[in-house]
């Protein structure tokens, strides 16, 4: 007789499991992966998969970064409750949602129409209000709500991160995101401002979408 298909929670548990076994220590991230429903933000055809620590396929040609990612990103940015944070590419939400039970708000800006429409979607559904939207060019930051005590990149500058968005980091401000043009030579890095003098830090390999300018056709 087969067994029965584990359910969401123990799914849920498992992950967790593999992050604190993968180094993932903050209690509070990994309360807030606990409180984000993953299976909401994969295609349909993907929830059987949603809680396996792995990236997968979304909408326009996006993925979804692997848990591990997001749970490592969030902790490197050493959220504070009273934050303000700015995430570009929105993608599925899934890291905007992680973020927001971590924060005062979030900002975050994505390329796709047809992407940010089904985030959006999902946020309410969830309940999360303190979570901001905008159709733009993350490439450019968001000027009118700067600056940002926290800034979270999900796709890959090919040589630099943009000066737009390091220019948006407030005094004492961690802006976290990938490096790289070739997605199996792509590095995490972490930016620290003190005043004028920006501390750079080189974490770990990962794997991004690259970052593109401007907003992308996606009208039906």
């Amino acid at each position: 007789m087969k067994p029965p298909a584990a359910t969401s929670d123990e799914r849920m548990i498992r992950l967790l499991m593999d992050l604190r076994q993968g180094g993932i220590a903050d209690t509070r991230v990994l309360a807030a992966i606990e409180q984000v429903p993953r299976e909401l933000f994969v295609l349909g055809s993907f929830a059987d998969q949603a809680y396996e620590n792995r990236a997968l396929p979304i909408d326009a040609g996006q993925t979804i970064s692997q848990p591990f990612i997001v749970a490592y990103m969030t902790e490197a940015l050493n959220l504070g409750e009273r934050m303000r944070v700015l995430e570009i590419g929105t993608g599925s939400g899934y890291q905007a949602a992680v973020l927001a039970q971590l924060c005062r708000r979030v900002y975050t800006i994505e390329r796709y129409r047809s992407l940010l429409k089904l985030a959006e979607e999902r946020f309410a559904k969830l309940g999360l209000h303190n979570i901001t939207t905008k159709l733009g060019d993350g490439s450019k930051g968001w000027p009118e709500q700067a600056p940002f005590e926290r800034i979270i990149v999900t796709a890959a500058a090919a040589g630099e991160v943009p000066p737009a968005l390091v220019d948006q980091l407030a005094d004492g401000g961690i802006l976290v995101a990938p490096i790289g043009e070739l997605r199996h030579d792509q590095r995490l890095v972490r930016l620290t401002r003190t005043g004028n003098d920006i501390k750079r830090e080189e974490l770990i390999a990962v794997r991004f979408v690259p970052l593109v300018e401007g907003i992308a056709n996606d009208r039906p």
